[in-house]
């Protein structure tokens, strides 16, 4: 899958969105991309899990990690392609766990799987939830890098398509400055 047919995918989902967002790093953008409304159409998610899992496949991953809400889908997915476990990582007491019976040891090579990365921010917690655990953490990867090529995640990083949207300090945000109310779309409230 290239990076013109994974937008495609995005456009004709209606999952590239204009307005004035708050995203899950803390920045502000004048556009969003809901993987979710993507991924809720199952052969889509599960041709864009098998081309992420082309990605890494020779890594020899057994298991596929994500960061609760936004990365399930696309992990199980990729786990799907994979033939490995699929488990995510999600807030308690706001710090990323693991929870509900998963676990981790020092024999699981794990891939990290992420919807869209810009900041690298819940990618990074994710890792660190892994290698808390004692795994070997192998790579990340993600559907959309909206960072501008400028992530260093300290493990190979792969993503299916950059798509670079603009993004804003929120107090340099030129949408706050015209009065333009914000809106929460992701999963982190």
């Amino acid at each position: 899958m290239t990076d013109q047919e994974a937008l495609a995918l995005f456009r004709s989902s209606g999952a590239l969105l204009d307005g004035h967002f708050r995203l899950s790093s803390g920045l502000h953008s004048s556009g969003y991309l809901q993987c979710a409304r993507v991924l809720q159409h199952p052969r889509r998610a599960e041709a864009i899990g098998a081309a992420l899992a082309d990605r890494v496949r020779e890594l020899a991953v057994s298991v596929v990690l994500s960061p609760a809400l936004g990365g399930i889908v696309i992990g199980q997915e990729v786990g799907r392609a994979l033939d490995v476990r699929a488990i995510f990582a999600e807030r308690h007491e706001g710090a990323l766990t693991l929870r509900r019976g998963f676990a981790l040891d020092r024999s699981d090579r794990v891939l990290v799987v992420e919807d869209v990365i810009t900041t690298g921010g819940s990618t990074r917690e994710t890792l660190d939830v892994a290698s808390r655990m004692g795994a070997i953490v192998v790579a990340a990867c993600a559907i959309v890098d909206r960072s501008g090529g400028f992530l260093d995640l300290g493990v190979p990083f792969s993503a299916l398509c950059a798509f670079q949207l603009p993004t804003y300090d929120p107090q340099l945000c030129p949408l706050c400055a015209q009065g333009i109310p914000s809106i929460k779309p992701g999963s982190r409230a």
